[in-house]
C-alpha cells in the first residue's frame, strides 16, 4: 500500500528527465512490464491478494471463538466481495462524465470477485486449498490453451490503441498474446452485456475480468500460509525457514514455467505469474516474518503497521484525492519547497506524507475502516 500510495516516488518522471543517470537504472522497478517479465512494481497488487488469504484463517478463527456460524460468516464475507466490487466500480468510474463505467480490474474489484470463494474453499480445509489452486491454474491454462491463435489481421484491427510490440508472443506462446486471448474475448462478450457509455472492445493496458481466477489461486497460497503460520507447532525459526525456501522453489518454478511452457504476464495473471509472484511474495513474508517475530524489530514497521491497519482507507483516498492533495501543497506551501529538479519526487513524497499521516491520526484514534 505505501508503495501504490507513493505513485513510484517519481522515480519514472526522474528517469524521462534524465536519461543514461541513475534514475534510469532503477525504473523499471517502478513501472509495470509491458507484458511478460516481473518488477517491483508488479508485485503490489499479488502482496495485496496473498495477504488477504493469509488473513482469512485467522479472521475466522476469531469470529469462530466470537460464537460466530458458518452462516454468520458466510454472509459477512458475501457482504465483503460485493462491497468491494461496488467500490472499485466507483473508482474505476470517476473520471466518467456521465454513467458508470462498468469494469472490474480494479485490485478491489479482483478480490471481491474472488473472495467469497476464497472463503468457502478455505473452510474446507488445506486439501481443499491445494486442490484448488492446482485445478484453478490448471483449468485457466487450459482456458487460454483452447482458445485460438490470433492473427496479425486482428492486431491491424485495432484502432486508437497502441499495442506493446512485447505483448504479441509468438508460437505456443501466442495464446496468451494481449487483447485477443481467451480472456480478452470474454470480456468483449461480458461487459457488452452491461449498460455502457460506448461499447467495449479493449483494455487498453490489456487487464481482464477473469484475472480474478488463477488471482484466486494466489489468495488461496495466502489462505494456506496463514493457517501454517497459525497452527504449525514449528518455532518462529523454523517456520521462516519454510517460507523463505518455499518461496525460492516457487521462483524457481515459476521461472522454468515462464520460459518452456507459458509466459509469466501479471496483466492477465497467467498460471506462471501466480507461481513467479506468490514466490517474491513470500521471500518477502519471510523477510518481515524475520523482523518482526524472530529479530523483534516491531518499531521498524510501525510505519507499516499504521498503513496496514486501515489500508482499504489509504487506497481509496489515494485514488480519489492524490491529485487534489498534490495541488493543495503547492498553494499552501511558498514555491522554494518544489525545486524544478526535484519536483516528482516531491510532490509524491508529499501527497505519500499527507496519506500516512491520516492513516496515523485514523491509527491514533483507533477508527478503522473495516468491511
Amino acid at each position: 500500500m505505501l508503495l501504490m500510495a507513493s505513485s513510484g516516488f517519481g522515480i519514472v518522471q526522474m528517469a524521462e528527465a534524465h536519461p543514461g543517470s541513475f534514475w534510469e537504472t532503477i525504473r523499471t522497478q517502478f513501472e509495470h512490464k509491458a507484458w511478460q517479465g516481473i518488477s517491483l512494481w508488479d508485485l503490489i497488487q499479488p502482496s495485496f491478494m496473498f495477504m488477504v488469504g493469509v488473513a482469512v484463517p485467522l479472521s475466522c478463527a476469531k469470529r469462530r471463538e466470537a460464537g460466530q456460524g458458518f452462516l454468520g460468516m458466510a454472509w459477512h464475507a458475501l457482504t465483503r466481495s460485493v462491497l468491494l466490487i461496488l467500490i472499485a466500480v466507483v473508482l474505476s468510474t470517476k473520471a466518467a462524465d456521465k454513467q458508470t463505467t462498468w469494469i472490474f480490474t480494479n485490485v478491489l474489484a479482483q478480490i471481491g470477485l474472488g473472495y467469497f470463494f476464497l472463503f468457502i474453499i478455505a473452510g474446507l480445509g488445506w486439501e481443499y486449498m491445494t486442490a484448488g489452486v492446482i485445478a484453478l491454474l490448471a483449468g485457466y491454462t487450459a482456458f487460454f490453451a483452447m482458445h485460438p491463435l490470433p492473427t496479425p489481421e486482428q492486431f491491424a484491427s485495432i484502432q486508437g490503441i497502441k499495442v506493446p510490440a512485447e505483448g504479441i508472443l509468438q508460437g505456443w506462446f501466442g495464446h496468451w498474446s494481449i487483447h485477443f486471448n481467451a480472456a480478452a474475448h470474454f470480456d468483449r462478450w461480458f461487459l457488452n452485456l452491461l449498460p455502457q457509455a460506448q461499447a467495449f472492445t479493449y483494455n487498453a493496458g490489456g487487464y481482464q475480468t477473469l484475472n480474478f481466477v488463477p488471482a484466486l489461486a494466489t489468495m488461496l497460497g495466502g489462505a494456506l500460509t496463514g493457517r501454517f503460520l497459525m497452527r504449525s507447532p514449528l518455532e518462529a525459526r523454523s517456520k521462516c525457514a519454510r517460507l523463505l525456501v518455499a518461496g525460492v522453489i516457487l521462483i524457481f518454478l515459476g521461472t522454468i514455467v515462464d520460459i518452456v511452457a507459458l509466459p509469466a504476464v501479471k496483466r492477465i495473471w497467467t498460471p506462471s505469474w501466480a507461481i513467479l509472484s506468490g514466490g517474491w511474495v513470500l521471500l518477502m513474508l519471510s523477510a518481515f516474518y524475520w523482523l518482526v517475530e524472530i529479530a523483534g524489530f516491531r518499531r521498524l514497521v510501525f510505519p507499516l503497521v499504521v498503513v496496514g491497519m486501515n489500508s482499504i482507507t489509504i487506497y481509496v483516498l489515494h485514488s480519489l484525492c492524490a491529485g487534489w492533495i498534490r495541488d493543495s501543497l503547492h498553494k499552501h506551501l511558498p514555491p522554494a519547497a518544489f525545486p524544478t529538479e526535484w519536483l516528482p519526487v516531491i510532490d509524491r513524497c508529499g501527497v505519500l506524507l499527507v496519506l500516512w499521516l491520516i492513516c496515523w491520526w485514523l491509527y491514533k484514534q483507533k477508527a478503522f475502516l473495516r468491511l
